[in-house]
């Protein structure tokens, strides 16, 4: 056995074991903080600098310098969920799924090994408590009280703890085991060279080496015995009180199985006496029964004399509502039974409030107790047409695409009003808003809400169909969501549509959309115009936001697909609060993840408070901001001057906010429609005739018809224009001479021309009073007209 050399210090950090360190390297101080020089590669010119890193509490981070310790870190990197990979006998890697990734170098092997054993150790303890911390809040998972009545409760903590203090164990365990083998194969490897240079003569050097990984070994191998030695001292020491614990669960169970076929029966009578009351004539005061509860002259009518009793306390049958001849509300009213049963307690089981037994004439009537209807889950399959796409594009470079005669393959069956309405499907965002206290959390659910109405758009690369002028769409799911939407087409050219959504759950939602679009031969770019705005009754907080441009590429060749860049700022008009949101366009030479979005919420003095982050496509995120600070330069300018600086961040744990919904299967042969999207354009009663549902192009379309839709959609575009037409002729004969002639003398081109006079139905043009923008206001009106099924003022335009 080799002697332990007098210059040959080891360093490691592991659970039960005592570290040696390197006073001028490293320097180990309290808990599992570990400190000293490594090689950092920073750049191709510089190469690897010298830093200072410090590992504590799971986070491995750098400084220039010790003296930097108090005030400016330059990286930290979280373990917890960081990789670590030997690349030779000095140099590792540290990658933190791809957003950071530290190539070091150790002075020496032995040195990489501390530092590597260290790393390892405080990953699988940051590892550790991470799990602990997801799971401290979980409750004791029983339903029931404890056998004797108190100390339930305690003994499900205490079982849990000692599960987690067990748990941590067996992890000791496993990593010590880990390290044993890594020791133990750098132990044999050096012994086999340290053979093959004995006979060369050079085993200075070596044995130190060697020396230094024994010691190595011994120290991991002490650990790993300690380790088990408390595993087997605390599993022994529990092995009764578990026996214990696990004898009054079995008991528990056999109560609880007592108990529920008590209800069970008690359940059963109960229906029967409730049949029994729409039948039979009320008892009698002088009803008499036997000492055993039964009924003269038929003997024993049940086993059970608490069935007899409830008999017996059925002396008002009057009360009790006869059963309509339908099969959903018997099924319902069995379901009422069975919810006042179960949520019977324990210690009143044996005394039922006979008021909690009756049904009286206030109890809900058949007609409230209808289902939601039931939506429509599929749709035809998408035909395969073959069309020449450059025979019709070729001749469109450059033109307003609502000004492109396209034909229906190019469509998708949904109007863009629909489309429009679409953006509600996550509307559940907006009901925890209206839950929210806080101004600046219910500005990061408003955030979600502007991010998650792109979800729908990622594989929809088909247009909607441009609604006709006076076109509506009506979403009624007050039922199922609590809110009511309408949309109409106000303008055809710019083509607008105007949109409104009231809920019950104390949100408004209003817009109004005009599309500006550009086809550029590879790709094409709509720009959505105008402004959303989102009322929350109870704060009052009034936010408004716009869109960002759309692009869909690979117009001509290859395969369309879709993005959204540019940046949105939602604004609360009553606080001053602000999300600022950034739609990071896709690069191909981009290490970002693609559709990324980020965003900063900031109060009216420009505080940080909270920290957006996901993909418009998958999800989103949000931290609440701890601190921040001024990092590195954000660039040099064109003069030579230094950029500014970039804000880091500290957050606490990031949460969801908003994930999107999987599609319905077969989505890809349904135009990647959306559960919501599915349902859009499905049949209802009465609608207005403007309705989108009832324009014929689009009907034939979804049925696969598309030759008779081309040709309809072709008569429908006519009728609008030869429509406009008469309408210009209109305004011309009610014009007066004297306005004639003041048009004249101003521009003698513009004689007897008049402009469209056109006013929406259910919206009235006017100026935002928030933004001061002229916009369309919905003036109230259709919900009433459905009601009274009075569409007397709707135009034809189908």
């Amino acid at each position: 056995m080799f002697k332990l050399h007098a210059k040959a210090p080891v360093c490691t950090v592991i659970p039960g074991a005592v570290a040696m360190s390197e006073p001028k390297a490293t320097t180990p101080t309290q808990g599992d903080t570990y400190k000293g020089w490594l090689f950092k590669w920073t750049n191709y010119i510089k190469g690897y600098q010298r830093r200072w890193f410090v590992l504590s509490n799971g986070l491995l981070s750098y400084y220039r310098t010790q003296a930097e310790m108090g005030h400016t870190c330059r990286g930290t990197i979280n373990l917890a969920t960081a990789n670590i990979a030997v690349e030779d006998s000095c140099n590792f890697v540290i990658s933190n799924g791809g957003a950071q990734t530290y190539h070091l170098k150790a002075s020496s092997e032995v040195e990489r090994q501390r530092w590597i054993t260290a790393l390892e150790l405080a990953k699988a303890k940051a590892v550790r408590m991470q799990a602990e911390s997801d799971d401290s809040g979980d409750e004791c998972p029983s339903s029931s009280p404890p056998p004797s009545g108190q100390g339930g409760g305690a003994r499900c903590s205490e079982v849990q703890s000692t599960l987690r203090t067990l748990g941590s164990k067996v992890e000791d365990l496993s990593t010590c085991n880990d390290l044993i083998a890594k020791h133990g194969s750098a132990l044999q490897r050096s012994l086999s060279e340290l053979e093959g240079l004995r006979l060369g003569g050079e085993t200075g050097d070596k044995i130190r080496q060697v020396t230094e990984r024994a010691t190595l070994f011994r120290i991991t191998s002490n650990a790993m015995i300690n380790a088990c030695r408390d595993f087997l001292a605390l599993a022994q020491a529990h092995s009764k009180r578990w026996q214990k614990a696990l004898q009054a669960e079995r008991e528990q169970r056999v109560r609880l199985e007592e108990t529920l076929e008590q209800l069970a029966k008690q359940h059963n009578h109960l229906e029967r006496a409730f049949r029994g009351a729409t039948v039979l004539p009320a008892p009698t005061a002088n009803s008499t029964t036997d000492s055993k509860g039964s009924a003269p002259g038929k003997g024993d009518a049940s086993d059970e004399d608490e069935e007899n009793e409830f008999f017996d306390a059925m002396e008002d049958a009057p009360e009790f509502i006869t059963v309509p001849a339908d099969p959903k509300y018997h099924r319902r009213s069995g379901s009422n039974v069975s919810g006042i049963s179960s949520e019977i307690g324990m210690d009143d089981q044996s005394s039922l409030d006979d008021q909690s037994l009756v049904f009286n004439q206030e109890s809900p009537q058949p007609q409230e107790m209808e289902p939601v209807k039931k939506r429509r889950t599929r749709i035809p399959d998408k035909p395969n047409y073959s069309l020449n796409l450059w025979s019709i594009m070729k001749n469109c470079i450059g033109k307003e695409l609502s000004k492109i005669p396209m034909p229906v393959n190019f469509n998708e069956p949904l109007s863009m009003l629909q489309r429009l309405s679409e953006d509600l499907e996550y509307c559940e965002l907006l009901d925890k808003a209206a839950k929210c206290q806080n101004s600046l959390e219910q500005l990061c659910y408003v955030a979600a809400f502007t991010v998650s109405s792109y979800s729908t758009t990622v594989h929809r690369t088909g247009k909607p169909f441009n609604p006709l002028l006076g076109e509506t769409f009506e979403l009624d799911r007050l039922r199922e969501s609590g809110y009511r939407s309408l949309c109409e087409q106000v303008s055809h050219h710019p083509p607008a549509a105007a949109h409104h959504v009231i809920s019950e759950r104390g949100w408004t939602l209003r817009q109004e959309i005009a599309l500006a679009s550009k086809f550029r031969g590879k790709y094409l770019s709509i720009m959505p115009l105008g402004t959303i705005h989102c009322i929350f009754e109870k704060s009052n907080n009034h936010y408004s936001w716009k869109k960002v441009t759309t692009t869909v590429h690979n117009i001509i060749v290859g395969k369309l697909w879709i993005d959204q860049s540019g940046e949105i700022d939602v604004v609360n008009h009553k606080t001053g609060d602000r999300c600022h949101l950034k739609f990071a366009p896709y690069s191909y030479f981009s290490r970002d993840v693609a559709r990324k979005v980020t965003g900063v919420v900031t109060d009216k003095e420009g505080k940080a408070h909270y920290i957006l982050s996901g993909t418009w496509d998958e999800k989103m995120e949000f931290s609440r901001v701890m601190q921040s600070s001024k990092g590195g330069l954000g660039g040099i300018g064109e003069n030579g001057t230094e950029g500014k600086q970039k804000t880091v961040y500290q957050t606490l744990r990031a949460r969801e906010l908003w994930k999107k919904n999987p599609l319905p299967e077969g989505a890809e042969t349904m135009y990647y429609f959306s559960s919501l999207a599915l349902t859009l354009n499905e049949m209802e009663e009465g609608v207005a005739p403007t309705d989108s549902r009832l324009r014929p192009d689009q009907r034939l379309m979804e049925q696969g018809r598309w030759e008779e839709a081309n040709a309809e959609k072709q008569r429908l575009e006519e009728k609008q224009r030869s429509v406009r037409r008469e309408r210009e002729r209109e305004a011309a004969r009610v014009a007066s001479p004297a306005e004639d002639a003041l048009i004249e003398d101003s521009d003698p081109s513009l004689k007897s021309t008049h402009q469209d006079n056109y006013k929406a139905l259910w919206f009235e043009r006017c100026e935002d009073p928030v933004t001061n923008e002229i916009t369309h206001i919905y003036k109230g009106g259709y919900w009433e007209a459905k009601e009274q099924g009075n569409w007397e003022m709707s135009p034809d335009i189908f």
